[in-house]
């Protein structure tokens, strides 16, 4: 817990001046008020009274403590007592806004008994009225010091909560970058692997197709290497001014991808039904994710095959399936869980209200149907489990 900024200096000391000089006014009113005009000794003992609040943000309870012995000294030398009253309330306001009540109680009674005690000196006549105005202005001042105390420490509480949201954004920022790297390098490093397997078989028999090949790993490489390096800018960036990182890939570049998976040595065809329109760019991030993992999957594990990819354009939702004709993903080989590239797009269709199903297909080959929904509205109606095969 971080302690409690203290006060400005500069400003208690302000303070402390300004009530030393209203007291001295005050004090020149004594002889009006029927009490002895006050001398230097009294002036001194009004500056001790009141400009040791100047420090009541670093010692309340010491400060409180020398302004009520210079007041108890004060009034047993007979002045008029309401000349030194103005320190020692702001101490006790002081105390009871940064001490436990208990300490703020102790020194509100010890105020009290100051002001009885005046009361007893100076033979007033009316000890009721004196009595009241102590515990009147002491509960006053205990009470509105303990509200400024709570108000401070549900302050503090409330930054410490934002400051834990803010450490808990992090972490889901810091996570979904992860399944972002895990998407990227996973999709460029399968292309490049299966082209560099081409390339090393024909080599020798068909240099131009091997030539072809290794300009595939390059072009790949090369764009793995911008997304890491994207990807770093994200987890090193600071700097609210720092150049803004390249937009994150939408449908309109599926095409691109599908390219890569071409020329990775996979036929794709792509299917587009009802009228395309642009998408809120999460909906379009998800769907364009998790076709890249689908077709990845193709290409590392249903051997010669040929995939489709096809969108569907509802009213209110999108439709996404990847379908295959090749030899599947043998159970032995898929990890418990589903593997990471499984879970990070169940856990893409549950960001955004969708359903996803991932399964093998009646006869040969396997298929990825993902439904999204396409408007804020109709994400809050739907329920967001996952219907998994």
């Amino acid at each position: 817990m971080r302690p409690r900024s203290p006060r400005p200096i500069v400003v208690d000391t302000l303070i402390a001046c300004a009530m030393t000089a209203v007291a001295v006014l005050l004090g020149r009113e004594s002889r009006s008020q029927g009490w002895p005009e006050p001398d230097a000794r009294a002036y001194a003992l009004v500056a001790l009274a009141h400009l040791p609040v100047a420090l009541r943000g670093r010692r309340p309870v010491a400060v409180f403590a020398a302004v009520e012995a210079a007041a108890a000294v004060y009034v047993t030398l007979g002045y008029w007592p309401v000349v030194c009253t103005f320190g020692s309330m702001l101490a006790l306001y002081t105390v009871a806004s940064v001490r436990p009540v208990r300490t703020a109680l102790v020194c509100a009674a010890c105020m009290s008994a100051l002001w009885v005690y005046a009361g007893v000196v100076s033979h007033s006549p009316s000890m009721a009225s004196v009595l009241g105005q102590a515990l009147l202005y002491c509960s006053v001042l205990v009470w509105f010091g303990h509200l400024a105390r709570r108000s401070a420490e549900l302050t503090r509480r409330l930054r410490e909560e934002q400051a834990e949201r803010a450490r808990r954004a992090v972490a889901e920022e810091r996570g979904r970058i992860a399944r972002e790297l895990h998407d990227v390098v996973a999709h460029h490093m399968s292309v490049i692997s299966v082209q560099a397997g081409l390339a090393r078989f024909v080599f020798d028999s068909d240099p131009a197709k091997a030539r072809g090949a290794l300009g595939t790993i390059g072009d790949t490489s090369g764009e793995a290497l911008e997304e890491l390096r994207r990807m770093l800018q994200v987890l090193r960036e600071e700097d609210p001014e720092a150049p803004r990182r390249a937009p994150m890939p939408t449908l309109a570049r599926l095409g691109e991808l599908l390219g890569r998976v071409r020329a990775g040595g996979l036929p794709v065809d792509l299917a587009v039904e009802g009228a395309e329109r642009p998408l809120p760019p999460g909906v379009e991030l998800c769907a364009y994710r998790v076709v890249q993992e689908a077709l990845t999957n193709v290409l590392k594990h249903a051997g010669p095959a040929r995939a489709r990819v096809e969108l569907r354009y509802g009213a209110h939702e999108l439709t996404v399936r990847v379908t295959d004709d090749g030899e599947g993903v043998p159970p032995a080989a898929v990890p418990r869980g589903g593997g990471h590239g499984l879970i990070g797009m169940r856990e893409r269709a549950r960001l955004y209200g969708g359903t996803i199903a991932v399964g093998p297909r009646p006869g040969r080959g396997y298929e990825v149907r993902l439904t999204l929904p396409t408007s804020a509205a109709e994400r809050g109606r739907r329920s967001t489990p996952e219907a998994e095969r």
